[in-house]
């Protein structure tokens, strides 16, 4: 009975935890984090400050459990476009299944923002977010890298690491104009074209490996 008991309260906590956490993206996105409370997070979410205390202990971890949460998933959503290729990396349809997957909502936008700019006055949190950076930098990287061989990159991206890197860069830059204009069927289109660009010839066409 006590093992049984403990489930349900494990489980019954997991779903308190989410709860916050998809109350707490509501109330970062409308306000912003600098200007959000424990109280406005507990009432969004309808639950006592008690109950925000048993899963978090400040407005920080909670902060920081929810970008985990999202660049965990924009991670898996990268990683598995990614991997429905063969040896041979069909650059223009991964991209093409990337962009059409990729996470381009602006409330998570709104939200990411206000994280680097929490993170860059935060020595501590900026290690964290660079860490998961680093994370979806080499999914990209470890995929490129199992194609080298069969699908040639172009030369001034250097190694993989150097293209993984330029496809996080082309995402920022397109996340950041998505956030002045709102217009998320561009920014798509934008970001298949940059992609397309830096991986290829810049046609689609992909040069052929010489090793």
């Amino acid at each position: 009975m006590a093992v049984e008991g403990s489930g349900r309260v494990t489980r019954r906590r997991v779903h308190t935890r989410a709860n916050l956490l998809d109350a707490a993206f509501s109330v970062f996105a409308a306000k912003g984090f600098g200007h959000v409370s424990i109280e406005e997070v507990c009432e969004a979410a309808g639950y006592s400050r008690g109950a925000f205390y048993s899963n978090f202990s400040s407005l920080d971890e909670l902060f920081f459990a929810l970008y985990r949460q999202r660049a965990d998933l924009i991670a898996e959503q990268v990683s598995g476009a990614l991997a429905l290729d063969g040896p041979d990396l069909d650059v223009p349809a991964a991209v093409d299944r990337v962009t059409d997957v990729l996470l381009l909502d602006r409330d998570w936008l709104l939200v990411k923002t206000d994280f680097l700019v929490h993170a860059a006055r935060d020595p501590e949190v900026a290690r964290g977010l660079l860490e998961h950076r680093a994370r979806l930098r080499q999914a990209i990287a470890d995929r490129l890298g199992r194609a080298r061989g069969h699908t040639a990159l172009p030369a001034v991206l250097g190694d993989t690491d150097g293209a993984a890197r330029a496809v996080v860069a082309a995402y920022d830059g397109v996340t950041t104009q998505l956030l002045l204009d709102r217009d998320v069927e561009h920014a798509r289109a934008w970001l298949k074209q940059l992609l397309t660009a830096l991986l290829t010839d810049g046609s689609g066409t992909l040069a052929h490996s010489k090793n």
